[in-house]
């Protein structure tokens, strides 16, 4: 299915990318929750392509899940080879069966 200029994709699967983009904002998602997540599994994403931004369902241990707000700078947009992701919000005590859904905190 296509997804229009500044629309959110459909929820897909994580792919190992994706999850990378997890990973890289791990860190603040322990600083912003004062957590420390043993598990930390991506299971479900959608995104817009366009924006760079990203929203994440995260498992992190027996039935408790986390959503996460992500942006991602583009390529040396920052001066760096490297893409740079940025937390924006985190959204905790979801369930498996929570959709994910734009948010901000």
């Amino acid at each position: 299915m296509a997804v229009g200029m500044g629309e959110w994709s459909e929820t897909m699967d994580v792919t190992e990318e994706t999850q990378k983009i997890c990973d890289q904002v791990k860190d603040e998602v322990e600083k912003k929750t004062g957590e420390n997540y043993g598990v930390y599994t991506a299971v479900k994403y959608c995104e817009i392509v366009d924006e760079q931004s990203f929203l994440f369902k995260v498992h992190d241990g027996g039935e408790d899940y986390i959503h996460l707000s992500v942006f991602r700078i583009p390529l040396l947009v920052h001066g760096a080879p490297d893409p740079k992701e940025i937390l924006c919000g985190v959204e905790q005590h979801k369930t498996k069966d929570d959709p994910l859904v734009p948010f901000t905190n």
